[in-house]
């Protein structure tokens, strides 16, 4: 990571570190370790989400303009556009989730390719799956712009990805 990068990041853990601190004070809590480095990885997981989010998103937005553009599959481009956006944005969450968030302890070994089997298998059923069935819900059902419905699928997939990952994926 360039030192750009590195101060923005320790920027953000140290604010939130700081806020739960805090908080902890507030309620009478004594803060313990693990739940600091708990705590910490819940953030770095939250912020290669957002970038995570951005990316796929981008991608699913050009390729649905790319679509649209070329007049092919008016009726299905919104479903294609999510399924390109969410391969493409795995490999992204991946690669951030494995480098930055769910790190090793030394001595400890993790299967690249056997992550990013199981990080695929976990996405597909939040990322493709759900948030295909969410977006025919919120376009055919409710006529709700295919611009918007990925951004209100996060509020149920953000939290599930997290559970998976840090429970399945990434042991």
């Amino acid at each position: 990571m360039n030192k750009t990068g590195s101060m923005l990041w320790n920027g953000i853990e140290a604010l939130a570190l700081r806020c739960l601190k805090l908080l902890f004070r507030i309620l009478h809590r004594e803060l313990t370790q693990e739940t600091e480095e708990t705590f910490l990885q819940f953030v770095r997981f939250g912020v290669v989400g957002i970038s995570n989010t951005a990316v796929n998103y981008i991608i699913y937005a050009g390729c649905l303009m790319l679509l649209k553009s070329a007049g092919l599959w008016e009726k299905q481009d919104y479903l294609i556009a999510t399924a390109v956006g969410f391969i493409l944005s795995v490999l992204w969450s991946f690669f951030w989730n494995n480098k930055y968030v769910f790190t090793l302890k030394e001595g400890e070994e993790r299967s690249v390719f056997g992550t990013l089997a199981k990080t695929y298998v976990s996405y597909s059923f939040t990322g493709l799956f759900l948030n295909s069935v969410l977006m025919v819900l919120w376009v055919q059902v409710f006529h709700i712009s295919k611009f918007l419905g990925p951004i209100i699928n996060l509020l149920l997939s953000v939290p599930l990805n997290f559970l998976i990952n840090k429970f399945w994926a990434f042991q």
